[in-house]
C-alpha cells in the first residue's frame, strides 16, 4: 500500500493511497509551510510533486519522502512559472522497477531541506543564500545554460568562494563510471573553471580540464561503487569575472543488483 497527503500545520488536507499507482488531485491553494508526504511500499520510487515538474527517481530508504512545498522566499523562482499555483495539483507515485543505465544524479524533487530521498545534494556555499543559486539546481535536470538568475536559467553559485565544494549522495552503493558537467554559459556575464577534482567515496580523485563552452564535458572515471562523489579544487580562469557558476552535473551508472 501506497500512499500520498498533503499536510498543513500537521493536518491533513488531502490524502489518496492504494496498490500500484497512486495518483493525488487536490483542487486547494498551497500554502508557505505545506507539506507533501509520499509513503511506500517500495524503497524504489518514480514520484510527481507536481505537474510542472519533472518526475523523479528516487530512492527511499525509509519508504517515505516529505517534500516541503518551496512556496516561501525567493524558493518559486527555480521553477516554471506557476509550478505549485496552479489546480489542480496531480501527483503521483509508484514504483520504480528499472535498473537500467542512467543518469544517477537526477532528482528533480530534490530539496534544499533535510530529505530522506536520493539523490540529495548539497554545498558549503550557496551565492547570497539565493535559491536560484543553490546547490539543488544542478540536478533538477534541465540544462539551459545561456543565462543566469531565474527559471530555467538557475545554477549553483559559489559567491566568489575558491574552496566550494559540492556533494551528491546517493543514499545507498551505486556503480558509476563517468560523469558530465554542463558550465553556465551566459558570457561575457560568467567566467568557468579550467579544472576541478572529483572525488569519490572510494577513495579515487581525478582531476580534469574543462573548457569554456555550452553542453555537456564528459569525464571517464572507469567503474567504481560509491555512496558519494563531491566536486572540488574548482579553479577559475584568469578573466575579471568573479562567476563561474555550474548549471547541471550528470553521473552515469546503474543500481547494483
Amino acid at each position: 500500500m501506497s500512499g500520498i497527503s498533503i499536510l498543513r500545520q500537521g493536518k491533513t488536507l488531502c490524502a489518496q493511497s492504494g496498490e500500484g499507482r497512486v495518483e493525488l488531485r487536490y483542487e486547494g491553494e498551497y500554502l508557505p509551510g505545506d507539506v507533501i508526504e509520499f509513503e511506500s511500499d517500495f524503497e524504489y520510487a518514480i514520484l510527481s510533486v507536481d505537474q510542472t515538474i519533472l518526475p523523479a527517481r528516487v530512492y527511499l530508504p525509509q519508504k517515505r519522502y516529505v517534500y516541503p512545498l518551496p512556496l516561501d522566499g525567493d524558493n518559486p523562482l527555480v521553477y516554471v512559472p506557476g509550478a505549485f499555483r496552479q489546480s489542480p495539483h496531480i501527483l503521483s507515485i509508484r514504483e520504480d522497477t528499472g535498473r537500467v543505465y542512467r543518469n544517477l544524479a537526477l532528482n528533480p524533487a530534490d530539496s534544499r531541506a533535510e530529505t530522506l530521498g536520493f539523490p540529495h545534494i548539497t554545498a558549503n556555499v550557496e551565492t547570497r543564500n539565493e535559491s536560484v543559486f543553490a546547490a539543488r539546481n544542478v540536478i533538477d535536470g534541465l540544462c539551459t545554460a545561456n543565462g543566469h538568475g531565474i527559471w530555467p536559467y538557475e545554477s549553483w553559485g559559489i559567491g566568489a568562494r575558491t574552496d566550494a565544494q559540492i556533494t551528491l549522495e546517493f543514499g545507498r552503493a551505486v556503480r558509476v563510471d563517468s560523469m558530465a558537467l554542463h558550465l553556465r554559459a551566459d558570457f561575457p556575464h560568467d567566467a568557468w573553471w579550467i579544472q576541478g577534482t572529483v572525488v569519490l567515496s572510494d577513495g579515487f580523485e581525478k582531476t580534469f580540464p574543462l573548457q569554456k563552452l555550452e553542453g555537456p564535458q564528459k569525464i571517464e572515471l572507469g567503474e567504481h561503487t560509491v555512496t558519494w562523489m563531491r566536486l572540488e579544487r574548482l579553479i577559475k580562469c584568469d578573466m575579471p569575472s568573479a562567476f563561474p557558476s555550474l548549471r547541471q552535473w550528470e553521473v552515469y551508472g546503474s543500481e547494483i543488483e
